[in-house]
């Protein structure tokens, strides 16, 4: 019982202090303006409020600007507590609730091996007469180099650079000139409303619709990602890195979301067109 409510306690602390902080930041955005002074321009307002759950430090949400409804728009996924989300309720700031957890979809498994993981390919691309492959930055984190099935007996190549947490992508080389690596895409960006599909090595191809651009996401797991493109199409563990399209447009990587895809859930994407500029090379 002493156990149980030390642990009871620790979580009030925790929601007030949640309280507390947020609570500062927004006393500047919702504070009355004294004679004379000037009032915060809308701008301003949203800044601020995106500043407020930016510092709440809550794993477990997704967020972006709407200027349109004047709204910071937060989705919260089900691992964040009904505190933490009073605590993020504002009049600038709309907290809606999603089920499933925020997590990268990284899987042990099939399709590209590396270590003790599995991930998905995303774009082939390339840089003078070299060829490489675009996946997830978590997914070049954890492995050095990737096969092409489990028992790690026919080489792909190495990562050669990744970029996570703040992004999540990352550059493998094709140093196995056996295999073949076809194209047929050329990069592109998104926008809000296009109806696109996403391909994994777990669950293959699913539709849905772009519903956000330049979403902060902070995985409940550890991983804070920037820039990213949410969606209501469905992923699974697995799926990480593989390739967000329409038609022949290359749109994004899969990073993470929540959900399966027997339920549905909200996804988020690593738009290619920054990836591709930061290393140099063209999706083709």
């Amino acid at each position: 019982m002493r156990i149980e409510r030390t642990s009871v306690r620790s979580r009030m602390r925790r929601t007030t202090q949640l309280l507390a902080a947020v609570s500062a930041v927004a006393a500047s955005l919702y504070a009355v303006p004294a004679a004379g002074a000037a009032v915060p321009s809308p701008s301003a307002q949203l800044s601020a409020a995106s500043t407020a759950v930016e510092r709440s430090g809550v794993k477990g949400i997704a967020w972006y600007t709407d200027a349109a409804s004047g709204k910071v728009v937060v989705t919260a996924d089900s691992t964040v507590s009904a505190g933490d989300v009073a605590a993020l309720k504002h009049d600038a700031v709309e907290v809606n609730r999603t089920a499933g957890v925020f997590r990268p979809l990284l899987s042990a498994g099939d399709a590209i091996y590396g270590g003790q993981y599995r991930c998905s390919l995303g774009f082939n691309v390339v840089k003078g007469s070299t060829y490489y492959f675009l996946t997830a930055g978590h997914c070049g984190k954890v492995a050095k180099t990737w096969y092409t099935n489990s028992g790690h007996t026919t080489l792909i190549g190495p990562t050669v650079d990744y970029s996570f947490p703040g992004n999540d992508y990352a550059l493998v080389q094709y140093s196995n000139t056996s295999l073949s690596h076809p194209g047929g895409f050329t990069a592109a960006n998104a926008f809000v409303g296009e109806s696109v599909k996403r391909t994994g090595s777990t669950t293959g191809t699913h539709s849905g619709t772009v519903t956000a651009l330049n979403v902060t996401v902070r995985y409940a797991g550890g991983g804070r990602v920037s820039g990213m493109i949410q969606t209501t199409v469905c992923a699974e563990s697995g799926d990480s890195g593989g390739p967000l399209y329409d038609g022949t447009k290359a749109l994004g990587i899969t990073s993470g979301g929540s959900g399966d895809c027997r339920s549905g859930g909200t996804t988020f994407y690593q738009p290619v067109s920054e990836a591709a500029s930061t290393y140099g090379v063209t999706v083709y």
